[in-house]
């Protein structure tokens, strides 16, 4: 069957069409992206603007007519951390249902966790032991540990690469002082979870997801996109921390020049970078492997495992 996952994120609404059979891997069939930036949409209440709504609404209905022009049987929407956490998120989701049919619902953090983990064991399979999962997105980091497909322990914190860009680092290129206030802020609120996944001991295997890790991944020395899902590619703390104070010099033009980073990431690379190394740091983890699988993957996954045999 072919499905489409409607993804409604911090910093793109992304519609994902797959070809996909239960106990068969996903297909890839198409793919929608609109770089919509609905954290930067909020006014000074935390609530989406109303041009952001009327912008929100129209990407959502171009995507469903994508859908649809490409013959899925379902389409599987979801949003996440900058609509979750709208003071008009209920505002906000009516004006989606009532102009585009759409019934959005928001994930929670511990779900977007939960999800791409399963999107990671499936990719892995059970051979890669127990993993530790790192997912940094537009709005949250997303953290989980496990030897199952349903993780041990799962976690998400406010330390998106776009949110903690506009909050704590203005300039172009940033002020080294905030760039220290920022690197203490996310170390001491990764510092708060370490105890909590520490209690299951060593993972087998480390893996990160998101589009923040591969771009990272690939400034430091990992194959292009262009040489395929199946090559590994891997993130050493070593070449992280190379590449943090350099990063932190940069301009965005100049970031936007680096290889596999886009013009629209490249203004948040820097804080990305801080949040991984603090989180490969206060981990302990020297190298870790990117997964090309994530949370759209993840729900997917889920849907087909709940169809009827």
């Amino acid at each position: 069957m072919r499905l489409g996952v409607l993804d409604v994120g911090s910093n793109t609404v992304h519609l994902l069409v797959v070809d996909a059979h239960p106990g068969a891997r996903p297909q890839p069939a198409h793919s929608h992206k609109v770089e919509l930036r609905l954290a930067q949409l909020l006014d000074e209440d935390g609530a989406v603007t109303p041009q952001g709504i009327d912008y929100l609404v129209s990407v959502i209905a171009v995507a469903v007519q994508a859908a649809e022009d490409k013959g899925c049987e379902d389409v599987l929407p979801f949003a996440t951390s900058a609509v979750r956490e709208a003071t008009n998120a209920d505002e906000v989701l009516a004006r989606v249902k009532a102009d585009t049919g759409v019934d959005l619902p928001i994930l929670s953090g511990e779900d977007e966790a939960r999800l791409t983990f399963l999107a990671v064991r499936r990719w892995f399979g059970w051979s890669a032991g127990k993993l530790l999962v790192l997912d940094i997105g537009g709005g949250s980091l997303e953290i989980a540990y496990g030897i199952d497909e349903d993780p041990d322990a799962a976690v998400s914190l406010p330390l998106g690469a776009g949110r903690l860009t506009s909050t704590w680092l203005p300039g172009d290129p940033p002020d080294p002082a905030d760039i220290r206030a920022l690197r203490r802020h996310v170390r001491a609120q990764i510092a708060r979870t370490v105890r909590e996944f520490s209690r299951f001991g060593e993972p087998d295997h480390v893996v990160a997801t998101s589009k923040t890790f591969k771009q990272l991944a690939r400034i430091a020395g990992a194959a292009r996109s262009t040489e395929g899902l199946y090559v590994q590619r891997d993130l050493t703390r070593k070449a992280l921390e190379e590449w943090v104070p350099k990063l932190a010099e940069m301009t965005v033009a100049q970031r936007s020049a680096l290889p596999g980073v886009s013009e629209g990431r490249a203004a948040q690379l820097l804080a990305g970078a801080l949040v991984a190394e603090g989180a490969m740091d206060l981990f302990g983890v020297d190298s870790l492997e990117i997964c090309p699988w994530a949370l759209r993957e993840g729900v997917i996954l889920r849907r087909l495992d709940h169809l009827p045999t």
